[in-house]
């Protein structure tokens, strides 16, 4: 379960950065809605999902110069009280110089049952504030089903289930439910 420290008034980006900075090496704090959240280790399966995810994009990103990383947290220009980490990200370009990505193509987050509603509800309207996002992903740890979220003209949605490919035309190729629950028994 997370914790979060509750501020009034809310904490801004410019101010977590250097809060976060001066926080012990192993924790790991997300900025949610101006309250800095510690995050809990995650469960063994939401592991293996997320390892799964980030080895099946990283060998599609790889050839267009891209990067399938996880640990990063990500900015919004509009939303400066927000510097989630997802699960996996994918970002192209340049190395970065701090773990702060403006500019991710994908986003995917596992769901737990702790974040759900907050990876669904806020958390996906804040990815979705990205000009550079062309996919969310929200995978469910029980179930073969993903929600894949694409940005075309306006943000759309479809449930991937087993069997299924998830097309990734910003990677060249596709994902596929497979891929993502590879050695989970569900």
């Amino acid at each position: 379960m997370a914790v979060a420290i509750r501020r009034d008034p809310p904490m801004r980006v410019a101010e977590y950065k250097k809060w976060v900075a001066a926080r012990p090496e192993g924790e790991r704090w997300e900025l949610i809605d101006g309250a800095p959240v510690m995050m809990a280790p995650p469960a063994y399966r939401h592991q293996q999902i997320v390892s799964n995810v980030e080895a099946a994009l990283r060998r599609l990103a790889r050839p267009r110069g891209c990067w399938a990383l996880s640990n990063l947290a990500v900015l919004s220009e509009t939303f400066d009280d927000y510097a989630p980490i997802p699960d996996v990200l994918v970002r192209c370009g340049a190395a970065l110089k701090d773990g702060y990505v403006r500019d991710p193509l994908l986003v995917a987050e596992v769901l737990s049952p702790s974040t759900m509603i907050n990876d669904r509800g806020l958390k996906a309207r804040f990815y979705q504030s990205i000009p550079s996002l062309q996919t969310l992903l929200l995978i469910d740890q029980d179930e073969a089903r993903i929600e894949v979220w694409r940005q075309e003209a306006e943000w759309t949605m479809r449930i991937a289930r087993a069997g299924e490919p998830i097309d990734l035309p910003e990677l060249g190729g596709a994902l596929t439910v497979a891929d993502v629950y590879d050695g989970i028994d569900l």
